[in-house]
């Protein structure tokens, strides 16, 4: 399995780190992929930008600045930004502790319900059958493979954030989306779900929620999705 791969994307590069791979070979192979590209793009005008996503995996400070230094040594490649599914127990904590939200780890079986309030960063599991629901927005880093309500009953200006592609529907106050109806594309990153002005389901960048919704912005803050 290779330690890094490349994949194209419509605002320019991914570069996809193997959570399990040793570090010097992130480093050889991220090392032999810049070359590479730089010599393909020494004669076009332009810089490329990469975006570095590494999964389950968290890079020590020490570690992002290897990966810059080797960017550094070309003038026509640079990071966007270095991203990853997870973040230090630490941070979230902290984040919890300077916001109003509230953080849920609980296991929502096949017939369960569960019912809470405000803003919710939920990192635990629903199963398929199982209902997680709340009055405001959802903030998701947990597996989700049942049913997930924000808004609930009449808050149309809650959002629901995270990866959803395995879940069964989607529900924003009166609003219901079954996934499987719905082509998987729709569902395969992390995303902004919220209600649009005509009252139906749009997706978006998570960077556009500052302007889509301050206050939930204000909420989420520098969290890492």
């Amino acid at each position: 399995m290779k330690a890094v791969v490349l994949k194209g994307r419509t605002d320019g590069y991914e570069i996809k780190i193997a959570p399990t791979a040793e570090f010097k070979m992130v480093v050889v192979e991220l090392e032999e992929l810049l070359a590479h590209l730089a010599q393909e793009n020494r004669t076009k005008d332009g810089i490329l930008t990469f975006q570095i996503t590494t999964g389950q995996r968290l890079f020590l400070p020490e570690e992002n600045q290897q990966i810059e230094a080797v960017f550094a040594k070309y003038d026509n490649l640079k990071i966007h930004k270095i991203s990853a599914d997870v973040i230090r127990k630490e941070d979230a904590l902290e984040f919890i502790e300077k916001r109003n939200i509230k953080l849920n780890g609980d296991t929502v079986r096949n017939g369960q319900v569960l019912d809470l309030q405000g803003d919710v960063l939920f990192v635990g599991q629903v199963h398929q059958g199982g209902l997680l629901r709340t009055t405001g927005s959802l903030y998701i880093l947990g597996k989700i493979e049942g049913i997930v309500h924000a808004g609930f009953s009449d808050n149309s200006a809650a959002v629901i954030i995270g990866e959803l592609g395995s879940a069964q529907q989607i529900r924003i106050a009166d609003l219901v989306e079954i996934v499987a109806d719905h082509p998987q594309e729709n569902y395969a990153k992390k995303q902004v779900i919220y209600v649009s002005d005509l009252h139906s389901f749009e997706r978006t960048e998570i960077s556009e929620l500052r302007t889509l919704r301050p206050k939930s912005f204000v909420t989420i803050g520098a969290l890492t999705f």
